[in-house]
């Protein structure tokens, strides 16, 4: 199912920036439970779900995020767009393909073991920045698993040490093309 909608998304500019359209990185068209079924399947194949805490990023790792909370029970902290000001609010300035910005990161213990969870990596911008916030806030264990892969960002973050999965890569010209699918074990 998921493999099949990435081929048949959308793709729009923005400047000299393909991006496409799928229920997973944008909730457009409406995201059915049984691709988020399948996405969550995939998770629990690809990594050990030995952790404290999932970390999803704002906006769309919190499906992700919320519905691997529910299904194996362990509690999930958003990275959020918005600062609250917090005791131990850790600020985390990232940088997309196509965007800029702040997060903010809350609720991470010293020692906490946790995997971050987000629906799409190309540059890996916003996912390093969020990883060495998780350091900086004591996580012991730090891990990620990202639905699609696109660019060289994921093979980037490999190559500096960092635990990274996806469940597939994608090529983005006009059209989707998937290059790789992982349906077992690593």
């Amino acid at each position: 199912m998921l493999q099949e909608s990435l081929e048949s998304a959308r793709i729009i500019r923005r400047g000299d920036y393909r991006y496409f359209v799928h229920p997973v990185t944008d909730g457009v068209p409406e995201l059915e439970p049984a691709l988020l079924r399948e996405i969550i399947d995939r998770v629990k194949r690809i990594t050990d779900l030995n952790v404290d805490k999932i970390v999803a990023i704002e906006a769309m790792g919190i499906q992700i995020g919320t519905a691997l909370s529910l299904d194996t029970d362990i509690p999930m902290v958003i990275v959020r767009k918005k600062s609250y000001g917090l005791s131990g609010e850790i600020e985390i300035t990232q940088q997309t393909g196509y965007s800029k910005g702040a997060l903010y990161l809350n609720g991470i213990r010293h020692g906490d073991r946790v995997i971050v969870v987000d629906d799409v990596i190309s540059t890996g911008g916003t996912l390093l920045a969020t990883l060495k916030a998780l350091k900086i806030a004591g996580a012991s264990t730090v891990k990620a698993v990202c639905v699609i892969e696109r660019g060289d960002g994921a093979m980037r973050l490999r190559s500096e040490g960092y635990d990274v999965k996806t469940i597939v890569k994608v090529d983005v010209n006009d059209r989707v093309k998937v290059i790789s699918y992982c349906k077992g074990n690593p």
